[in-house]
């Protein structure tokens, strides 16, 4: 009960940044206004990038625009690198500042029982909860940081983000290399591909049979 209530408080703090500073940013992080901000960084455009996806942890930065941006900027294949790593050093980030918080305290938060619960479930299912979750919204923020709360392995953490994190990249790079805003398919897109690619994933990891 304590890590679901924890897990509510978080995503209703995220949700009450998006809702307070989310309007406001509205028009800067639209296609255009994210492309004329990168390139204001020059050649650093790409770095800049990366920090943005890496900034949505905190704030209500809309990580898909940013990709968009860097596809326009770099194309899909460059472009699609610097977002797909920004939006995995974003999933790291998370998850470190969950383990910032040492065992003892998470327990004390928690509690034992629910401790334990949490890391069996991360451990069994929590490949699929944090490579499903990169293309939606608050999530993917929330799941990091309460993954390394509760100790999932970071050997099954980090092969499990990258495959949210890879065809997410490459598709809205993709999409900002064409010209285009993200088609009602992108979201069924970042769902099946992640699917797929952690299926394959946990045959090589010869973990098959967990989550």
């Amino acid at each position: 009960m304590r890590l679901l209530l924890g897990f509510l408080a978080v995503s209703a703090v995220s949700l009450g940044i998006w809702m307070i500073w989310g309007g406001a940013w509205e028009d800067r992080f639209s296609l255009e206004g994210s492309v004329a901000m990168l390139e204001g960084a020059g050649g650093w455009a790409w770095a800049a990038g990366i920090g943005l996806l890496m900034a949505d942890l905190v704030f209500p930065v809309p990580g898909t625009v940013v990709m968009s941006a860097l596809g326009y900027l770099y194309g899909t294949v460059l472009g699609g690198l610097a977002a797909s790593f920004g939006a995995f050093a974003a999933g790291v980030l998370g998850y470190g500042v969950g383990r910032l918080f040492g065992e003892r305290t998470a327990r004390r938060w928690l509690g034992d029982l629910d401790f334990e619960k949490g890391r069996m479930l991360f451990s069994q299912g929590g490949g699929w909860m944090i490579a499903l979750s990169r293309s939606l919204p608050i999530l993917p923020e929330v799941l990091a940081c309460t993954a390394g709360l509760v100790r999932m392995p970071f050997g099954r953490f980090v092969p499990a983000l990258a495959c949210g994190s890879l065809p997410m990249g490459f598709l809205f790079a993709g999409i900002g290399a064409a010209g285009h805003d993200a088609p009602g398919w992108a979201l069924v897109f970042n769902l099946v591909v992640p699917a797929v690619l952690w299926v394959t994933a946990k045959r090589l990891m010869g973990g098959g049979g967990k989550g």
